[in-house]
């Protein structure tokens, strides 16, 4: 290979697999007509030397810059609104998106640098410090939208004013005369859950009303925790007359449960979700929600990591949308 520490060229790697410059090329910018034990061959000597073509750095040249979106489970609404967004944004931007599921195969951000990707973006996706050095070493600056864990100080990300969205919440449901008001949230340690349940809190403690330890109850964000917890919440000796939950899908859940039980939304029990996915609207009844603006962050995003793949500095190291509640038919005074 390379001697005198000259930066390794696709002739050295060709060199050495026994192949052509052709052959190698082809691998680098991810086309078939390799035979696999072939490619197998020329990747793994592109990873032991490191090798990233200048062509990827500095795509503008060449074509318009891809970006990488990452997420983390099934494509739920949420995910979906979101990456509409983004997909959005890139189009007027002139620039390609790449979505894919969060992978953590070997050399997997290097195979992203290698295939073109100028950055990445990472929808409630968990990167911890390992992830992001292997993210530093192939050049690629990561942008975290809505993240599920305070991110590290070098990561950029995009969220939006969940305490405010908590504290309008509840105030809604105070102002509509409930004091028993459950919270069934996502999971404990998710920063955007904590948020959400301390704007809770503050508005119930500003009021003078109860906060019962089995009225706050950590889940997950999914329809069926929303089912499994409205169940605990009215087995309560004092079950709520209204839950404020961590977003639409438990909401769904809630009113699910409800309905199972034979009470009535919001006559027998008062909902309220967030995020203000279409699942909000086509609930039944409509769902009185805490808005996202999921398409303007996804937006955000994308102009984020647009400007670091540039190498400009970002606008703000860490972007925060408003929140805003939207009343629908899903609450009322207790007992009306």
């Amino acid at each position: 290979m390379p001697p005198n520490g000259r930066r390794t060229t696709l002739a050295d790697i060709a060199q050495a697999a026994g192949v052509s410059v052709a052959t190698v090329s082809k691998v680098v910018n991810g086309r078939g007509e390799v035979a696999p034990h072939t490619r197998a061959r020329v990747q793994e000597l592109l990873h032991q030397h490191d090798y990233l073509a200048p062509v990827f750095r500095h795509t503008e040249a060449v074509g318009s810059p891809t970006i990488e979106v990452q997420f983390q489970g099934g494509l739920k609404s949420y995910v979906a609104e979101t990456l509409e967004g983004i997909m959005d944004s890139a189009a007027e931007a002139g620039a390609s998106v790449v979505i894919s599921k969060v992978c953590r195969a070997p050399h997997w951000a290097r195979d992203l640098a290698s295939a073109g990707r100028r950055a990445v973006i990472a929808v409630t996706s968990v990167y911890t410090a390992t992830h992001l050095r292997e993210l530093a070493r192939a050049g690629l600056p990561l942008v975290v939208l809505d993240p599920l864990h305070l991110p590290d100080s070098r990561v950029n990300s995009v969220g939006a004013t969940n305490f405010a969205g908590g504290l309008a919440a509840t105030r809604h449901l105070l102002s509509l005369g409930h004091r028993r008001i459950a919270y069934l949230g996502g999971p404990g340690m998710a920063v955007c859950n904590q948020a959400r349940m301390h704007g809770y809190r503050a508005a119930m403690e500003a009021e003078g009303a109860p906060v019962p330890d089995a009225c706050v109850r950590p889940g997950e964000f999914t329809y069926e925790a929303g089912l499994l917890g409205t169940a605990a919440l009215l087995d309560l000796e004092e079950p709520p007359t209204a839950v404020f939950t961590g977003n639409d899908e438990i909401a769904l859940g809630v009113i699910e449960a409800a309905r199972v039980r034979g009470l009535r939304v919001p006559e027998d029990l008062s909902v309220v979700g967030f995020d203000d996915t279409h699942l909000a609207q086509m609930a039944s009844p409509p769902l009185t929600t805490v808005r996202q603006p999921l398409r303007e962050m996804g937006a955000a995003a994308l102009r984020t990591a647009l400007r670091l793949a540039n190498g400009e500095k970002a606008e703000s190291h860490h972007i925060e949308l408003a929140t805003e509640l939207v009343v629908r038919a899903s609450t009322a005074p207790p007992g009306g």
